[in-house]
């Protein structure tokens, strides 16, 4: 932990005034400036932090964390400005201020937001960038790091594997996302049926509170430590670091990629996999990813993709897989024994071979424009309905899913014990992908109604009532707030949390009364 900065706390106001129409973005901005410079700390100058739109930078960092190009665009409202916050004195500054004269604050850590709501919105806005804080701290000896919310997945884990082949953390797959956004929505990766989500796996937490406060877990109380874990720490301040608890993984784990089309017997794969997958060793995580492809022929067909980790030899593997899905007919040579961290490359995407520094890299191979959707599935799925998801998924072509199996440590855990509420019971959560290239509004609006599509005719086979989605894969579909009302929360905040919703209003109501930390689906107060 960073004491030094800890115990900082910072007056302001009680009073505030409500940005109007009638004030000028020109004076709000000024008064904005004004502000940061009276109460910031003379010995951590915020200046240099500061990017307006006369910068000459302002775009260049703006957009250097914009992961999804809808939201990059020139019809996309742009902050007033962006604080890229340096020392955690910043973002006390930024929060007091913003809230002082009445100005909306977005929270971006990593930017891989689906909806861009944590760098868009249409009221006027700065943006808190928090990438300069990414320091880790990792301690072996007693198995914890420290991790500030602007480090990225990348950087955690090879900060972890510098100092251990023995340890790891259960996070996402991709490199490039931010610690804090991920963490505080309930991430996952393929180590979740061994350890569980990151929200399982954290000791303690500073977050910077809508009065200016650095809290800790002992100073917050275990109310707001809850919530923070999967509620979406940006409903209730600003998250500077994680205290997490590192798990230990074998020096050998093994890996396979491999594709299987519907002539190929990828029915059977799909069908044999959701019926036992939720049900095999803790050790075993395979992501199932179907789409449409074409056939020998050229004619359209489906086809499956299975990604595997493993944590241990490959013929302990191999002896699962030909027991449990035998139709896949895997093959020794398409599996692969490596260390931990050769398998995170493997997992991201990097050729056999990849240095681990190649984690260190912020640049995505590609930005596209991309939509996402989630579901949750707690019953096994017929032969005919795979049939009939092959036909959807052909029929619209571009969208994939993604299928990511549950059960083991997922399924020990109360859905009360943190936020996040899909444990016991669900057999797999699924994604909705779909990525483009071309710009414009009417590709847009076609491939997104593309993905409603395949979730509409998805209906027969998930939850309902509520239809489960996932926080981290965030859906504005699923509904949002304009007016920030209890009745508009409950609309996303059900599908979302569940049962938990209520306490989190709770926890917010609290910590957060006048409803500060906001976006399109934050938690509301009552």
């Amino acid at each position: 932990m960073w004491s030094s900065s800890s115990s900082i706390i910072l007056t302001f106001f009680s009073l505030t005034f409500i940005f109007s129409p009638l004030v000028s973005s020109d004076s709000v901005q000024q008064s904005f400036l004004q502000c940061l410079t009276s109460t910031s700390q003379p010995q951590f100058p915020i200046s240099d932090a500061i990017f307006t739109p006369n910068n000459s930078s302002f775009l260049p960092v703006l957009n250097s964390y914009i992961r999804n190009l809808r939201f990059q665009t020139p019809t996309t409202p742009k902050p007033l400005l962006i604080v890229t916050a340096k020392h955690y004195s910043h973002v006390q500054s930024t929060v007091v201020c913003a809230k002082r004269v009445g100005l909306q604050i977005r929270i971006r850590s990593g930017g891989h937001d689906f909806e861009g709501l944590s760098y868009v919105s249409q009221q006027p806005f700065i943006i808190l960038d928090l990438f300069n804080l990414r320091a880790i701290n990792v301690d072996i000896p007693t198995q914890t790091a420290w991790v500030e919310s602007g480090a990225t997945l990348g950087e955690l884990y090879y900060a972890i594997a510098k100092k251990s082949n023995l340890h790891a953390f259960p996070g996402g797959v991709c490199p490039t996302v931010g610690a804090g956004g991920h963490f505080s929505g309930g991430g996952y990766g393929n180590l979740l049926r061994k350890y569980g989500l990151t929200v399982d796996n954290i000791l303690d937490a500073q977050i910077v509170t809508a009065d200016g406060k650095i809290l800790n877990r002992q100073t917050m109380g275990e109310d707001l430590f809850w919530a923070i874990r999967g509620g979406g720490g940006g409903s209730f301040g600003v998250i500077l670091s994680w205290k997490i608890s590192l798990v230990q993984v074998p020096s050998t784990v093994t890996v396979f990629d491999v594709d299987r089309k519907i002539e190929d017997g990828a029915t059977d794969v799909v069908f044999e996999w959701q019926q036992v997958m939720d049900k095999l060793d803790e050790n075993l995580f395979i992501r199932l990813m179907l789409h449409s492809s074409k056939g020998k022929s050229g004619q359209k067909t489906g086809k499956a993709t299975l990604v595997s980790l493993f944590l241990g030899p490959v013929e302990k593997l191999m002896e699962i897989m030909n027991q449990n899905i035998p139709s896949l007919k895997l093959q020794r040579e398409e599996c692969f024994e490596m260390s931990w961290i050769q398998s995170v490359l493997f997992w991201a995407n990097f050729a056999n071979g990849t240095a681990p520094e190649a984690l260190l890299s912020r640049k995505m191979a590609s930005t596209p424009y991309l939509k996402r959707k989630s579901d949750y599935v707690r019953e096994p799925i017929s032969r005919e309905g795979i049939e009939g998801i092959w036909k959807a998924i052909m029929d619209v072509e571009k969208v994939g899913l993604t299928w990511n199996p549950y059960g083991g440590r997922m399924s020990e855990i109360s859905e009360t014990a943190t936020p996040f509420p899909h444990r016991a019971g669900v057999k797999f959560k699924i994604q909705y992908s779909s990525n483009w290239k071309e710009a414009g509004d009417e590709e847009a609006e076609e491939e997104i109604e593309s993905s409603r599509k395949l979730y509409e005719a998805m209906s027969p086979y998930v939850t309902n009532n509520p239809r489960e989605a996932f926080l981290n894969y965030r859906d504005i579909d699923v509904g949002s707030s304009r007016n920030w009302s209890l009745e508009e929360g409950k609309v996303y905040g059900e599908k979302y949390f569940k049962g938990n919703f209520e306490r989190l209003v709770d926890v917010k109501t609290k910590v957060d009364p006048q409803n500060f930390f906001r976006n399109e689906q934050s938690i509301p107060t009552r």
